[in-house]
């Protein structure tokens, strides 16, 4: 009943839910109809929100909680630097201890560190992650100052853990030593680890290259995600005259999207990156474009006048008792099975059975689209023998209420699908004038070759193809022969999911299986629809023929790449400095969220809320702001789906090519050099692995 926090309640709890509730009332801009005022920023804004809290009991009192809140500077930096000093904590620690500070409440200072990331892509800059450490370092302050109890004869003392303080931070460098030291044999153990997986697939490369079509009848471009290698692995086994690629699923796109009839403008691209380009929607005439922009923008209102109804301060308690029994038929049709495809709001105002808008780059001449397809077809190692029809496959997910299926769609599509990006580079390929274009850069696309996008669904394993009545030169053949393939391919990565599903024993009923995978798909209280990049430990970038016999069981990232089309090591400075980092960032999020669930996973899916309607997710009611994945994701209840390996990447080129991209860029000499990967390198001429240390290249 004194000061402090209520019984059951650490200080660090409170400290953590209270300044976590403020961030998600300033940060929510779509969930909440009232949202509070960003005039004043995030540290001033807390602050008035701190003096008028009556759930925290003060030692000293309110009227001191005022009066220390308001001696405070303006300025938040210099405001930081008071409080420092005040604490005695020392400057040579200071990085130490606020990167601690910071870290205690890491999943608002990741969102404040990707708004300012954000922001600087768009040449300006945000500074809500040093309100953020200002707001933390002031509880810290406050409860130090809360603290000073006065003796009798009048000297003072700090009590509890906030005397030791300063002697603490001061030895902060020597216990990161001795805490290192500790851990050198788990380090040692993950080494080995990580080696036992490497050896296999060492020996396995070593053994190509491998037999590929010379002419084939199809070109195949998946994105590199290690779901593709599950399906194109199928493909080729049902079409020994398929070529499949492995290229980065936004195709190389610097686009954002933004539907007719829509306020939305979304990035299709990887988050390193800024959008350099607009895809719009076109429908035909401007009368049916028109007509479309109408429809969407009707029943986008609609929904969002339903929305603000359901969630009104008046509505709180009466929509439940004056609504609620409209609500059961629909909950008890959303609880049966079901195959349906679902609906996305992009299809609001398309008519039944109407094709898709095409997509289109806005304001774009054939030169400039040229220009960026060249950029793109060499990245890919695709600029001749072109097969009569070339397929761009991107991917996303189907799930049903699932706050993290973002996760499951495209990274390199900034969590989208890759429907957006195919469709439109698909489009600028069968253009003729672009074509005319690309010839004076030195890649001449034959007349009978044909573009067409589609879509690979990771969780059914079905392929939707977009567009192909509007690509030239399609033979009817052809695309029919394509999907029967796709069909075949379908099935036969089903089977091989099913048992990670649960779903083995029909693993061999091809209709039963896929109508499981479809029910799956649809149910809302499916915790683990698929199982995403689960299982991902190696980024192979080399010419399919060195992977293509073999079986890398859905855990490889797969880039092609030929060095001896890139003299000037362009292709792989770009693969080294963007994919290589995604893969990367999907494999850390995937480690650190299986060894620290805590702290850097989200916990139980099933008490996720979300947050400010994109932001993250709560579980419960507070606490921080959870990032990284669930571990419905990452466990299926009995055992770790997910094996916590570094990166493996593998790459076929000589060593000087990949020593001087090292050199070049920093962020990639630190993932290497630093032990955040592994790098390993193909001997093009034998086949043989090598691996990058410190003192040099050494045999695998």
């Amino acid at each position: 009943d004194g000061p402090g926090p209520r019984k059951g309640q650490t200080w660090t709890d409170l400290v953590t839910h209270q300044i976590s509730q403020h961030c998600a009332a300033y940060f929510d801009r779509y969930q909440g109809t009232w949202h509070l005022d960003h005039g004043l920023g995030l540290f001033t804004g807390w602050k008035g929100q701190l003096a008028a809290d009556r759930s925290v009991t003060w030692r000293h009192g309110r009227p001191w909680l005022r009066d220390r809140l308001a001696s405070l500077p303006a300025e938040v930096e210099t405001a930081i630097e008071d409080m420092l000093s005040a604490l005695g904590v020392p400057a040579a620690e200071r990085t130490a201890y606020l990167t601690g500070l910071l870290l205690s409440v890491n999943g608002w200072a990741a969102w404040c560190a990707y708004d300012r990331w954000q922001a600087r892509l768009a040449g300006t800059d945000d500074h809500e992650i040093i309100d953020l450490l200002a707001i933390r370092l002031t509880w810290e302050w406050l409860l130090h100052e809360d603290a000073d109890v006065m003796r009798p004869a009048g000297g003072s003392e700090k009590v509890g853990a906030w005397g030791s303080l300063v002697a603490r931070w001061a030895g902060a460098e020597e216990m990161s030593s001795a805490l290192a030291g500790a851990q050198r044999v788990d380090w040692l153990l993950q080494e080995a680890v990580e080696r036992s997986y490497q050896q296999p697939l060492i020996e396995g490369l070593a053994a190509g290259p491998h037999t590929t079509p010379q002419t084939p009848s199809v070109q195949a471009v998946f994105c590199i995600d290690v779901r593709s290698e599950v399906f194109r692995r199928s493909l080729e086994s049902v079409s020994s005259n398929t070529q499949t690629r492995g290229f980065a699923g936004f195709f190389g796109l610097p686009i954002s999207y933004t539907p007719i009839g829509s306020a939305l403008t979304r990035p299709q691209l990887p988050g390193l990156l800024a959008p350099a380009l607009s895809v719009g929607e076109t429908a035909g005439s401007v009368d049916e474009a028109r007509k479309l922009s109408e429809q969407r923008t009707k029943k986008l209102a609609q929904r969002q006048r339903w929305s603000r109804f359901r969630s009104a301060p008046s509505s709180v308690f009466s929509f439940v008792e004056s609504m609620g029994l409209i609500y059961g038929p629909k909950l008890v049709a959303d609880s049966l099975p079901s195959v349906a495809t679902p609906s996305k709001w992009e299809d609001d105002g398309l008519q039944e059975a109407a094709p898709p808008p095409q997509l289109t780059l806005v304001r774009e001449d054939p030169a400039a689209a040229a220009d960026i397809a060249n950029r793109v077809l060499r990245g890919m190692g695709l600029i001749q023998e072109f097969a009569p029809l070339v397929l761009l496959c991107g991917h996303g997910s189907q799930s049903a209420n699932n706050p993290h299926a973002a996760g499951l769609d495209c990274g390199a599509c900034g969590g989208q699908t890759g429907e957006v990006n195919a469709r439109v580079l698909a489009d600028m390929l069968n253009s003729p004038d672009v074509r005319d274009q690309l010839r004076i850069l030195g890649i001449d696309i034959p007349l009978t070759t044909s573009f067409v996008a589609g879509l690979h669904n990771t969780t059914t394993d079905e392929v939707t193809l977009f567009d192909s009545d509007l690509s030239t030169g399609q033979r009817s053949a052809d695309m029919e022969a394509l999907r029967k393939w796709l069909s075949g391919a379908g099935e036969a990565a089903r089977a091989e999911r099913a048992d990670s599903l649960g779903m083995g024993a029909i693993a061999a009923d091809p209709v039963a299986l896929r109508r499981a995978v479809l029910e799956r798909a649809n149910d809302w209280s499916q915790v683990r629809p698929e199982w995403g990049l689960a299982g991902n430990a190696a980024f192979v970038v080399a010419p399919r023929a060195r992977t293509r016999d073999l079986n890398l069981h859905g855990r490889s990232f797969l880039h092609d790449y030929d060095w001896k089309l890139d003299p000037d090591l362009s292709v792989l400075t770009l693969i080294m400095t963007a994919p290589m980092l995604v893969t990367n960032w999907i494999n850390m999020q995937y480690l650190a969220s299986t060894v620290d669930n805590r702290r850097y996973g989200s916990g139980n899916k099933v008490l996720h809320n979300v947050v400010g309607g994109n932001i993250g997710v709560f579980e419960g009611n507070g606490g921080d702001l959870r990032i990284g994945l669930p571990m419905q994701s990452l466990h299926d209840g009995e055992t770790l789906r997910h094996p916590p390996l570094r990166l493996s990447v593998f790459i076929e080129a000589p060593r000087v090519s990949i020593d001087a991209v090292i050199r070049a860029h920093m962020v990639v000499h630190d993932l290497v050099a630093n032990g955040w990967l592994h790098m390993l390198r193909i001997e093009p001429a034998d086949g043989t692995v090598e691996r990058w240390t410190v003192s040099g290249w050494e045999p695998a």
